[in-house]
């Protein structure tokens, strides 16, 4: 586990009021079906014993213990978009060497402005800290 752990992104916050902006700007980026108007997010901000790590969702499933299949088209995503929060200022990267190699090219994923989230269904494949079986 710790070298999954060790693999994923650190990344400081500006204040720590900081975390739900980052956690809704991830909502609105990842990869999408035109077709369906449906966002699949790619990345989360995960808090672990006082640090912040960009991920991605497989990453997550790893962590649990789960099967996934983490490709390095998956981590090139996930380095674009922490290389993009930090570019935005709203995260420094710990190490930025490590979010170096691989990227993907922006038109690998997609980027929804605040203004047009109302028009697409946004679905994440990890809930970070959901309680499942609780109905809302």
């Amino acid at each position: 586990m710790q070298s999954i752990i060790e693999s994923m992104i650190e990344v400081r916050l500006k204040t720590p009021e900081d975390f739900l902006k980052i956690r809704e700007t991830l909502s609105r980026i990842g990869v999408a079906s035109a077709e369906k108007s449906t966002l699949y997010q790619s990345c989360h901000i995960f808090h672990k014993q006082g640090r912040y790590y960009v991920v991605h969702f497989k990453e997550l499933f790893a962590l649990d213990g789960k099967p996934t299949n983490f490709s390095d088209d998956d981590k090139a995503r996930r380095n674009k978009i922490a290389n993009l929060l930090a570019e935005w200022e709203l995260i420094d990267l710990v190490d930025p060497k490590a979010s170096e190699d691989p990227i993907a090219s922006l038109n690998q994923i997609k980027i929804l402005t605040h203004k047009e989230k109302n028009d697409w269904k946004l679905e994440a494949k990890y809930n970070i800290g959901k309680n499942r079986g609780k109905v809302a």
